[in-house]
């Protein structure tokens, strides 16, 4: 019984490091992602700006309609950067917090799979077809979150 607890607390802690971990992660990007947000908008304007008094200055239909072409252009450039540097602060948050879960449902499963072997042996007399139909249930639901897990990760492989 002292081992079982013993377990659980030491996974108890390595699941608090790993949640800590994560939240530093979390609060990190975000961090990322204002400075982002905050960088493409003072950039926008700054570039805005000076479209605008150019446009004002122009001279010509020509020059205005050429400076209004720069100008959108410019703004699609900066929106592709932004997305792009949005994806690349998501998928490392995602590729962190996946990696994050896996551990940390592999660990689940191995703890509950010791848990019931240790109930198991120590099974009242009587009752061990009840236990053996546990296991068989525990065992199908493993597997059936294995099958759900792989098939989560094929689009992400492609």
């Amino acid at each position: 019984m002292d081992n079982t607890v013993e377990k659980l607390t030491v996974t108890a802690k390595e699941n608090l490091v790993v949640l800590q971990a994560l939240t530093s992660k979390a609060q990190a990007d975000a961090a990322r992602l204002m400075e982002l947000n905050l960088t493409t908008s003072k950039n926008l304007m700054g570039e805005s700006f000076e479209y605008v008094k150019a446009m004002m200055a122009a001279k010509d239909p020509q020059s205005l309609a050429t400076l209004q072409t720069g100008l959108a252009k410019l703004m699609g450039e900066i929106a592709k950067a932004y997305t792009q540097e949005f994806q690349n602060i998501a998928a490392g948050s995602s590729a962190e917090f996946t990696k994050a879960a896996q551990s940390s449902m592999a660990d689940i499963q191995k703890g509950i799979s010791a848990m019931m072997g240790s109930a198991t042996k120590n099974t009242p007399a009587g009752t061990g077809s009840a236990f053996d139909f546990f296991n068989q249930a525990m065992v199908a639901s493993q597997k059936a979150f294995k099958t759900a897990q792989a098939s989560a990760l094929l689009p992400q492989s492609r």
